[in-house]
């Protein structure tokens, strides 16, 4: 009897081993209270300016209309990406968006690399130190001060650069007004702005490496470029892959300002990307529905191509976002 009422006791009663992790759960929260009050600025800004916003992309399958408000609006499906699908300039943004976002990453991604590996094996510290400065100085340069910049330094009748092209007897070149030009400024521009940021964290990467690794290949008669290539890429590896993933990932997100600034009647036809398009349908010609299905798709595509390179990422390399 004493024993039934031993195992019934343990069978019906509160399950302690289910109660013990949430009170170490909530015993850790309340001892490290400090920490998750750093994070909730963090977390409201996202909540408010990331999620919240997210309720209003549903216009993308309406007929959206200011006056009934997003919930009286009538529903018309996949419509609007019907409509974007069939457009005649549909492929031609698809193809200057692609082509623009695979020349920058062709072009701008290892750049950083070569610079920060040409760094790491400088000798005079005060010399590296004065390049790393010069370099990572155009990061703070607006978008607004950069395009302005083109246009002095391009301008067909005071830019130093016809200048330069006068002086040897060339003729002016129109550079923000042709559509050839629009790529090369664009993607040499990015370069010249970025490269200074990125090389940074490059520079922690390798800053990582063992240094017996070096003696080793110092010890074993390796060259300054075989150790680089054997030993300082392959430790940096981890950090390339991880950059190229969200590189990859972001390839239809060129970012609009610039693009939008560089743009004009006359470069239209290579500047218009999905951005572009996107501020031009939504906001000039207040279609806001179509606009949103377009930047909707926009932003399924990053999606589908962060995940597909994470996978392909994690099966070749075993390095991974997750």
């Amino acid at each position: 009897m004493k024993g039934s009422l031993r195992v019934n006791s343990r069978t019906s009663g509160t399950d302690h081993s289910l109660i013990k992790p949430n009170r170490n759960r909530w015993s850790r929260v309340k001892r490290d209270y400090e920490l998750y009050l750093f994070l909730l600025p963090i977390i409201i800004l996202y909540l408010v300016f990331k999620y919240y916003p997210m309720y209003g992309v549903q216009i993308a399958f309406k007929d959206f209309s200011p006056s009934q408000g997003i919930w009286g609006s009538e529903w018309v499906g996949f419509q609007h990406f019907v409509d974007f699908f069939n457009s005649y300039n549909f492929w031609t943004i698809i193809t200057n968006t692609l082509t623009l976002s695979f020349l920058s990453l062709l072009f701008g991604f290892p750049a950083p690399i070569i610079i920060a590996i040409m760094l790491n094996q400088m000798l005079g510290k005060s010399y590296k130190k004065f390049v790393q400065t010069v370099i990572y100085a155009p990061h703070f340069i607006s978008t607004v001060v950069l395009v302005g910049m083109l246009n002095v330094f391009l301008s067909p009748n005071s830019g130093i650069v016809n200048h330069v092209i006068t002086l040897f007897g060339g003729d002016p070149i129109l550079f923000l007004a042709d559509a050839g030009w629009f790529r090369p400024l664009y993607i040499l521009s990015g370069i010249w702005q970025e490269t200074g940021f990125a090389t940074i964290i490059y520079l922690a990467a390798l800053a990582g490496v063992n240094p017996e690794l070096h003696e080793a290949a110092i010890m074993d008669g390796a060259s300054k470029w075989k150790r680089v290539w054997f030993v300082d890429i392959p430790s940096i590896l981890p950090t390339i892959v991880i950059l190229l993933i969200l590189a990859l990932g972001n390839i239809m997100s060129i970012g609009f300002e610039k693009a939008f600034l560089m743009q004009s009647d006359l470069n239209y036809a290579t500047s218009n990307i999905i951005p572009t398009y996107v501020y031009e349908m939504g906001i000039q010609k207040a279609q806001y529905s179509f606009s949103t299905a377009v930047g909707l798709f926009n932003s399924f595509i990053n999606i589908i191509l962060i995940f597909t390179v994470n996978r392909i990422a994690k099966k070749m390399t075993e390095t991974s976002l997750w």
